[in-house]
């Protein structure tokens, strides 16, 4: 059980993050860096190797280095003999795909074609260029070069993949199922077919089919990265499709937790805490899974579902499996502040703290549950100490400056604060998360709080119910009732289930306040329990 869950928990994690962070995180570990040391003084004693320089691109490109990539293969290209074809090519190989991966489909056909030049039956040259005209719109010489590789290698199920893709562009829609098909019936015990297949009907707008094709891939591997993050992205972008392909593999094998697992797992990211808690807990029951992890995910969805006492069993059954984890010991502690149990949140915020000092979240619920104790300067400084350990993560500077605000009578600190995070540059300013516009907000700068606010709820897709929780968070404390009834409302129809968001957070400012008073908003929620299981 645990690769696998180790698997799907660092796809889930990575949601909103980029591949080039892990690639960046990768060039980093020490055996890439004893490597690149090694070229590095290879290439100090004689610039103009050009197999190193090679060797050394290819490695920045296998990281998704394609800046350091690109100058050792351009100056590499100014060096290699005229005789050399086979390291012309390879340095052509890579440079295009190097343009392909940064978009730049033109600079890679010039190499492809360069490269064809030197080797006109290579099937992998035939492949790459093909696949790029694909994207250049050149579908009569992308089906040549297809054909071609049929020619040479009749049961290649690339090629396949490569003429529906033509006829996609062409609009050919039965077509690319035929040639999608042939692909299936060639390889049908390598799972990347059936990515490869997903892709393609995704462009076509099969995404149910899409998603049937990533499960047959797991189905192969079930612990393919690919297949694994393709599906998480989907319930980013069409939940109903993820969790309908889920739930027939479900349905089809039911004893396979894999795919229980994943569902789970994509409905607890969107919020929807009930279908996950029910997954997780068939899992435990039928003795499919009995990991650690799985009753720490129960007691967040039991958190989150406002069923306190059971998510503080759920935890100490994790934390009695394992006691290095410092994200169960900051829920145990959460729960026993929610309880009113302040003291011993203080004790097992401080055991998470024990076990990472520098978790921004433990920092958090420790200074959190000082507050509940009345130690307020002390809350203050480890607040203080995560702001530091993390300059751009908004939470902390926000809860700070309540604290201050609230507690500590120190509106001036609070205000700069409040101005810190509506002055950060954030890769999300158009995402609630970046809370610039709730900073605004309180320093008194409506209009232009509103603005922000407004926009997001206009422009951005709300898959899940988040983005309307926000707003209605953000007009709650802006005290425009009857537009965070409306964002409740639309919240609460697109399923976001957190009931303790909605009833029991008062943490900082960022909550509905004031709305838990209004008979509106409370019958909201009652026409609602089904999805808090009510």
């Amino acid at each position: 059980m645990k690769p696998i869950r180790n698997a799907i928990l660092g796809i889930m994690l990575a949601i909103g993050a980029t591949g080039a962070a892990d690639a960046q995180n990768g060039i980093h570990n020490p055996m890439t860096q004893a490597v690149l040391q090694v070229y590095e003084e290879e290439l100090r004693e004689n610039p103009d190797n050009y197999s190193v320089l090679l060797m050394r691109a290819d490695e920045y490109y296998r990281h998704q280095e394609y800046i350091r990539a690109l100058a050792d293969i351009d100056r590499a290209l100014t060096l290699i003999p005229a005789r050399e074809t086979e390291s012309i090519l390879q340095a052509r190989m890579l440079r295009a795909g190097i343009h392909n991966q940064s978009g730049r489909s033109a600079e890679a056909l010039a190499d492809l074609e360069a490269a064809a030049l030197l080797a006109p039956e290579s099937v992998s040259v035939l492949l790459q260029k093909g696949n790029t005209e694909v994207e250049l719109g050149n579908t009569a010489d992308a089906r040549a070069d297809f054909q071609k590789v049929l020619s040479l290698t009749p049961r290649s199920a690339e090629a396949y993949i490569g003429l529906a893709k033509v006829a996609v562009k062409e609009n050919n829609m039965g077509t690319a199922n035929e040639m999608l098909a042939s692909a299936v019936n060639i390889d049908p015990s390598n799972p990347d077919t059936y990515i490869r297949r997903a892709a393609v009907r995704k462009s076509m707008g099969n995404h149910n089919g899409a998603v049937d094709d990533l499960v047959l891939a797991l189905s192969v591997n079930a612990e393919n990265p690919v297949a694994l993050s393709e599906l998480v992205a989907y319930g980013n972008t069409n939940y109903p499709a993820a969790m309908a392909g889920l739930s027939n593999a479900v349905t089809a094998a039911p004893q396979v937790g894999l795919y229980r697992y994943l569902r789970a797992g994509i409905a607890q990211s969107h919020y929807h805490y009930l279908a996950a808690l029910k997954d997780y807990e068939y899992i435990i029951e039928q003795r499919i899974y009995n990991y650690h992890g799985i009753y720490g995910s129960i007691a967040e969805c039991q958190f989150a579902l406002g069923r306190y006492q059971e998510a503080l069993a759920s935890v100490d059954r994790a934390l009695g499996m394992v006691r290095d984890n410092a994200s169960y010991f900051v829920l145990r502690s959460r729960i026993l502040r929610v309880l009113g149990k302040a003291e011993e949140a203080v004790a097992a915020a401080a055991a998470a703290l024990a076990v990472d000092r520098s978790s921004g979240d433990a920092l958090t619920e420790m200074a959190l549950a000082y507050i509940a104790t009345g130690k307020y300067d002390d809350a203050d400084a480890l607040l203080a100490e995560a702001i530091v350990g993390d300059a751009e993560d908004p939470r902390f500077p926000m809860l700070r400056a309540w604290l201050m605000e609230r507690f500590m009578n120190n509106a001036q600190g609070a205000a700069q604060l409040y101005r810190r995070v509506a002055d950060m540059d954030h890769f999300f300013i158009d995402n609630p998360k970046s809370l610039k516009g709730f900073a605004l907000l309180f320093l008194g700068e409506k209009d232009q709080a509103t603005r922000w606010m407004n926009n997001i709820l206009a422009t951005v897709d709300d898959h899940d119910g988040l983005i309307h929780y926000f707003g209605a968070c953000f007009f709650a404390q802006a005290d425009n009732t009857e537009k965070a009834l409306e964002c409740t409302r639309k919240a609460l129809e697109l399923g976001y289930g957190d009931y303790y968001d909605w009833t029991d957070l008062n943490d900082g400012r960022i909550n509905v306040g004031g709305l838990r008073d209004d008979l509106r908003f409370l019958n909201l929620l009652s026409r609602h329990n089904s999805i808090f299981g009510r």
